[in-house]
C-alpha cells in the first residue's frame, strides 16, 4: 500500500517553505514517526514524521525545493522491504531462506548524527559524514556539530563555489530564516520612523536583590533568578502607563492591544529567533524566568514552534549577553516600540555632588515616531529606569 508524505500544515503567515536534506534515500526501511527530512519555514525547522512503517519508494521533491503546505514530497510502500546492498526496493515480499546478514559493527553509526546535531550541521552546510563523531559508535553528537568548521565538507557537497589563491571567496546561499530577518529589517528601516532615546539604569538594587534571595529563588521555582524578568516587569509597568507604546499601525490606524505579548530576542544555530512572552503582565517574575529558559532550551535544539513565534505587542533585544555596551535596536515590525538593554558594568556616576562607582545598564528604546511622541517614548523607558532601580515596585505592582 502506498502512503504519502506531505508537508505539514504551515500557519497562516508562511506561504512557502524550503526542504533541507532527506535523512533517507529511495529503497531504505523507514520506521513510523521517524523524521525523513526537516523542512524550513522563515521562522522554524519542521521535522516530517514518517506516517507509517515501510520502504520510501519515491522521493518527488528534492534536497532545497520551495514547498507549501499539504504538497506532496515522497512515497512510502508500506508492504515492500528494503533491498540488501542497492537502492532499489522489493515490491513483494520475498521467502527469507537464509538467515538475514548480521547486524553492522558500532563504527557502522558513524556519519549519523543526533537530531539536534543534525540541525547544526545542515545549517553550516555540512553532513554528519564531514564529522568524527565523538559519541557512542562514532554518533556525531551536538557538542561536535558545534565545534565542526564548514571549510571541512567535501568540495562536492558544498552549497558554494571556492575560489583558489591567496585571497579565497566563499558564496552560501542565505538560509530562508536568514532571508526572511534582511526583508523585516529592510521593512522596519524604511516603513517606521525610527528613533532612539537612551537613559542608565543603576543596577546595584537589583543586584544586591539576586544575591540575598538568588538561592531560595531558585529552590524555590527550579530556574535561576536572572535579570531579564526584572526587565520584562520593568517593560510591562511602563506599557500599562503609556499604551501608544503597545499599539501597532494598520494602514491608517493606531490599534491599542488589550494584552501585552513580549518578544525576547534570542540567538539560535539558525539565526535571531524572537519567541513571545504572551500575557507578560498577568505573570510573576518566576513564571517569566522559567519562559525564557524554555524558550533558550528550545532555541538551541531548533525547537521553537511557531505559535511560539508568532504575533507579540513590544520585543527586548539584550545585546549585553555579547557584551555590547550601547546599541540602537531596531523595531520588529508591526510593533511600534524594542528596549535594547546592554552589559551591566562597573561606571563612575554622580551622586549628590560626589563620583561614585556604580553597576550601570545603558537602556535604548526605538520607537515609530508616526504614533509615538517623544514626550511618551522619554517617559515610558523613564518608568522602566525608576521600576528598576527600586525592584520593590516591581513585586508591588505600583
Amino acid at each position: 500500500m502506498l502512503i504519502e508524505v506531505k508537508v505539514p500544515q504551515l500557519s497562516e503567515s508562511v506561504s512557502e517553505a524550503t526542504l533541507g536534506t532527506w535523512h533517507k534515500k529511495e529503497g531504505e526501511a523507514v520506521s513510523r514517526d521517524e523524521n525523513l527530512i526537516d523542512i524550513e519555514t522563515d521562522k522554524v525547522v519542521l521535522e516530517t514524521p514518517a506516517p507509517a512503517d515501510g520502504v520510501l519508494v519515491k522521493i518527488i521533491k528534492s534536497d532545497g525545493d520551495t514547498v507549501t503546505s499539504g504538497e506532496l514530497i515522497a512515497q512510502i510502500d508500506t508492504e515492500a522491504k528494503a533491498a540488501s546492498g542497492d537502492s532499489k526496493p522489493v515490491a513483494e515480499p520475498v521467502p527469507a531462506i537464509t538467515p538475514p546478514p548480521a547486524a553492522p559493527a558500532p563504527a557502522a553509526a558513524a556519519g549519523a548524527a543526533s537530531p539536534a546535531a543534525r540541525k547544526i550541521l545542515e545549517e553550516k552546510g555540512m553532513s554528519a559524514s564531514d564529522v568524527s563523531g565523538s559519541g557512542r559508535g562514532g554518533r556525531v553528537t551536538k557538542e561536535d556539530a558545534v565545534a565542526a568548521q564548514p571549510a571541512a565538507r567535501a568540495a562536492a557537497a558544498a552549497p558554494a563555489v571556492q575560489l583558489s589563491g591567496d585571497r579565497p571567496e566563499e558564496r552560501v546561499p542565505m538560509t530562508r530564516l536568514r532571508a526572511r530577518i534582511a526583508e523585516r529589517l529592510l521593512q522596519s528601516k524604511n516603513e517606521n520612523a525610527i528613533l532612539t532615546t537612551f537613559n542608565e539604569v543603576n543596577m546595584a538594587p537589583i543586584m544586591a536583590m539576586r544575591k540575598q534571595y538568588g538561592d531560595k529563588f531558585e529552590k524555590a521555582h527550579g530556574v535561576r533568578l536572572g535579570f531579564m524578568g526584572f526587565f520584562v516587569k520593568a517593560a510591562v509597568a511602563a506599557l500599562k502607563k503609556f499604551p501608544i507604546l503597545n499599539a501597532s499601525v494598520d494602514g491608517n490606524d493606531i490599534v491599542y492591544h488589550g494584552y501585552i505579548d513580549i518578544g525576547i530576542a534570542v540567538g539560535s544555530p539558525r539565526g535571531l529567533v524572537v519567541p513571545i512572552i504572551r500575557d507578560a503582565d498577568q505573570m510573576s517574575i518566576a513564571d517569566i524566568e522559567k519562559k525564557i529558559a524554555e524558550f533558550g532550551a528550545k532555541a538551541k535544539d531548533g525547537k521553537l514552534s511557531m505559535e511560539e513565534l508568532t504575533g507579540g505587542t513590544f520585543s527586548i533585544s539584550n545585546g549585553g549577553v555579547f557584551g555590547s555596551m550601547l546599541s540602537t535596536p531596531i523595531i520588529n515590525p508591526p510593533q511600534s516600540a524594542i528596549l535594547g538593554i546592554h552589559a551591566t558594568k562597573d561606571r563612575p556616576v554622580v551622586e549628590n555632588g560626589q563620583i561614585v562607582i556604580r553597576p550601570i545598564n545603558y537602556l535604548a528604546m526605538s520607537y515609530d515616531h508616526r504614533i509615538i511622541d517623544g514626550r511618551e517614548a522619554v517617559l515610558g523607558l523613564v518608568t522602566m529606569k525608576e521600576a528598576l532601580e527600586d525592584p520593590a515596585r516591581l513585586i508591588l505592582d505600583v
